[in-house]
């Protein structure tokens, strides 16, 4: 690379946590960062779950390279015991951030193109000397382009929910029904949201945490005054086992705990059903406009009113066509780093902190972080992203040894910075153990590099 080309800015995509984290530990490196984010505002996707409480404390959740840039500023960090919304996230924390990296942050900037400036992906000769080029669209829709010497891709999967269809395509029918069906936990305090769910029947198709968000809200909606007659269908891909509701009392992490127990509690309580081993296969139209789905084999719902599709996000990879990229032909992660996430063997979030070496890529100085970087996997870490930006900014700045190195040792339960429902104190309380037999504590320090190398 020339040395016109390291005078250029890394270009980090997104900026959420990951995003803006990166840009922190950039600029502590002497690097100069450019966040493209596609939202108005910082956190835009965080904000379209802003009614959803974290299971995370706030002390899980703030990146110490983004808290080192926010002190100048007069920010105060939030009690770490406490549990954010994705909206107090957004607004105590992201916003400041961005706020605090000022104009290296533009927003209405949604990329759509990412290139070895004057190579395509077959080119050869002299790539590694070209810098990247970096198209975007502006709010008007005009066309912009960016040179950068890096590119940082931080922008998340929440644009790109997956579909009901047990094959990972959308169901038959399941586009033409496309207004009875949404891919987002509802917020059933927005008045309109609340009276499309309010006494009617609606299918929750999906098994995680977010599937456990929708099923909790339901059943407290129905328990309300204004809720008599909502019920819901829970649909699982799977039968029901010790392990479907997750931890319990014994997860390592309280909040996530209390969130499946409140799951359990819907269908103990009578406001869900829930239909195992069903695999959608198709989505049929009631005279009365309302939807049944029919499984593989031939199995069907009774009608619903509104369908929840909670299975999952998976990568845009269509702006990074370009570009070099080994990815596990399933998970669609970088090839490195998916053997250590694959949900066919880790169930339960065992994934060790790692870095610039499991994110590399053929292309070089191009990496996928944050959500992304797991591609189709699910129970993303908040703190191991914020590790994995770490690395790559020391790796970007040259310091080997600090990019190699782990500077974050987490239970094998997790950090989680997914979606979750906590409210009640007395899952506050730690207790002992886990689906994991993980350690009690979270501890961040310093650990030799893990062996083997990149």
């Amino acid at each position: 690379m020339s040395e016109t080309t390291t005078e250029l800015p890394v270009v980090v995509i997104g900026a959420g946590p990951a995003g803006l984290a990166a840009a922190a530990h950039l600029i502590d490196r002497d690097l100069a960062p450019l966040v493209l984010e596609a939202g108005p505002v910082a956190g835009a996707a965080v904000r379209a779950w802003a009614h959803v409480r974290l299971f995370s404390r706030w002390g899980e959740l703030v990146d110490p390279a983004a808290e080192k840039l926010l002190a100048p500023t007069g920010w105060t960090r939030p009690a770490e015991d406490t549990y954010p919304s994705g909206g107090d996230w957004a607004e105590h924390y992201l916003q400041p951030l961005a706020d605090a990296l000022g104009d290296r942050v533009r927003y209405d900037a949604r990329v759509t193109g990412v290139s070895r400036a004057g190579r395509d992906r077959v080119v050869d000769a002299d790539r590694e000397a070209q810098p990247f080029v970096v198209h975007y669209e502006g709010a008007a829709g005009r066309e912009h382009r960016v040179l950068a010497r890096a590119v940082v891709d931080a922008s998340g999967t929440w644009s790109t929910p997956g579909p009901a269809g047990g094959a990972g395509l959308a169901a038959l029918g399941e586009r033409a029904a496309a207004d009875r069906f949404s891919y987002r936990v509802p917020d059933l305090e927005d008045p309109a949201v609340r009276a499309r769910f309010a006494g009617r029947r609606t299918a929750v198709v999906g098994s995680g945490a977010s599937a456990f968000t929708a099923l909790a809200y339901l059943a407290e909606l129905a328990a309300s005054d204004d809720g008599e007659g909502t019920h819901a269908t829970w649909i699982l891909r799977r039968g029901i086992s010790g392990s479907t509701f997750g931890g319990g009392d014994a997860d390592r992490l309280p909040a996530r705990g209390a969130l499946g127990l409140a799951a359990k509690a819907a269908v103990d309580g009578g406001h869900a059903d829930a239909v195992t081993g069903f695999r959608t296969d198709a989505v049929e139209r009631t005279d009365d406009g309302r939807v049944v789905l029919v499984a593989e084999d031939g199995r069907r719902t009774a009608p619903v009113d509104e369908v929840v599709v909670l299975t999952g996000f998976r990568p845009d990879l269509s702006f990074l066509d370009e570009l070099r990229l080994a990815l596990d032909e399933r998970l669609q992660a970088p090839v490195r780093l998916a053997p250590l996430i694959d949900p066919n063997q880790h169930s339960c979030g065992t994934v060790r902190p790692h870095g610039v070496c499991e994110l590399s890529h053929p292309e070089k100085d191009v990496y996928l972080v944050g959500m992304k970087s797991y591609g189709r996997a699910p129970t993303f870490l908040a703190m191991t992203g914020y590790e994995q930006v770490r690395s790559v900014a020391a790796h970007l700045a040259g310091d080997h040894e600090a990019a190699g190195r782990v500077e974050l040792t987490l239970p094998e339960t997790g950090v989680c910075g997914g979606a979750g429902l906590f409210d009640g104190p007395a899952a506050a309380e730690e207790t002992g153990g886990g689906c994991c037999a993980a350690p009690p504590t979270l501890t961040i320090g310093t650990a030799p590099a893990a062996s083997g190398g990149c």
